[in-house]
């Protein structure tokens, strides 16, 4: 079996892609020429690039990764039933039976903290009684979690669109769209590493993470009204933001997850829940390939988040708190990553290094919104 696959593994590419993968680039592809149709005068030259980008990275995502070919298109096709339901009327969100109570970006995303919360607790009974069947369970209801999730994405960035078309943008502008993109990340990413390293169990530990953020989306919806749909400030009426924004979460829930799998590991050393969680080389190793990714998509997203500085601002760096947290944190998992690859180190050390990484990424995600002030305090509390 092993010569099988390794024979599969240096195949090239366009040999290991079977019906159903080029069935989905030609739906990825459809879909990205029916909505440059429909929209291309309405975008600019960096616009339609992004398009266009975005399309091949979903081919090439659906390709890398098998559960991504069902899982976008689901959402998607949510969002889409959606759509019709709303007659051009933003009020009927609130009236359309499916609306009300399903597919409305408000009610989409509180069936996604609904279903996260559950899938912690399976995750946590799944652990405590060593069952596979309901790791499986909970792993379900977390895919089910991250469609409603995206699909509440996709109907909010429509819903912006009904308030007005100078309203309508991507929702990734304010704190409320931010944190359901980043319990999206982490899960995604999660769900990823734990089918590639057979790691059900430590579902437990990287959902209790999940969970918090659930519960600041909940406080932040409801004691903040913040899930009303807002124009956007000068500031981020830019196309940078739909690059940017998307690329910095993938770093944010890349080190989330690689602390909690660091925890993990510290708990599997200590002999702490023995012979539940995986073991500690697994949990090293996920916590590194997360790590890995999230700085590589943290350092696009820095270098991005410098040249809309420069188109807005005028200049690439002005040592904003934003931005000098930023700094920071890209130089704290630099040096993890020196440490391990260079140095060679493992195991508990840079387990905790992980944990603490998480104390810095919050406060340069969430902190400087609230404590300091600067060119970035429109993500403020």
């Amino acid at each position: 079996m092993e010569l099988v696959n390794s024979a599969y593994a240096r195949m090239p590419l366009w040999r290991r892609l079977n019906l159903w993968d080029w069935a989905y680039a030609l739906l990825i592809v459809a879909a990205a020429g029916y909505a440059f149709k429909l929209y291309h005068l309405d975008m600019d030259g960096y616009e339609q690039a992004i398009l266009a980008g975005s399309a091949l990275g979903l081919i090439a995502l659906g390709w890398f990764w098998k559960a991504w070919r069902w899982y976008f298109p689901l959402a998607g096709a949510l969002a889409l039933a959606a759509i019709p339901l709303y007659q051009h009327d933003l009020a009927r969100g609130q009236q359309a039976f499916w609306l009300k109570y399903a597919l409305s970006s408000q009610s989409a995303i509180m069936w996604m903290c609904t279903l996260f919360f559950l899938a912690t607790g399976v995750y946590w009974v799944a652990l405590l009684r060593r069952s596979d069947s309901l790791a499986r369970m909970g792993g379900g209801l977390t895919w089910s979690a991250a469609v409603m999730g995206l699909a509440g994405l996709f109907v909010r960035w429509y819903e912006s669109y009904l308030i007005a078309p100078d309203v309508g943008h991507i929702p990734v502008s304010n704190l409320y769209e931010v944190f359901v993109l980043f319990t999206l990340i982490t899960a995604l990413m999660y769900l990823y590493y734990e089918a590639k390293f057979a790691a059900r169990q430590a579902g437990a530990l990287v959902l209790l993470v999940i969970s918090a953020a659930v519960i600041f989306i909940l406080w932040y919806t409801f004691d903040r009204k913040a899930h009303e749909i807002q124009p956007l400030i000068p500031a981020l009426q830019s196309w940078w933001m739909k690059i940017h924004v998307p690329a910095n979460f993938v770093g944010y829930g890349a080190f989330s997850l690689a602390a909690m799998l660091g925890v993990g590991e510290l708990m599997a050393q200590k002999g702490w829940l023995k012979d539940r969680l995986p073991s500690a080389e697994v949990l090293d190793e996920m916590m590194y390939k997360a790590i890995s990714v999230g700085f590589l998509f943290f350092t696009i997203a820095t270098i991005l988040g410098a040249m809309w500085a420069a188109d807005a601002w005028g200049g690439y760096w002005s040592w904003d708190p934003k931005e000098t947290w930023a700094l920071i944190v890209w130089l704290n998992y630099a040096a993890w990553l020196h440490i391990r690859l260079v140095k060679g180190w493992r195991g508990a050390p840079l387990a905790w290094w992980a944990v603490i990484g998480l104390a810095v990424t919050s406060f340069a995600f969430l902190g400087v919104n609230m404590f300091l002030s600067g060119l970035h305090s429109y993500g403020g509390l």
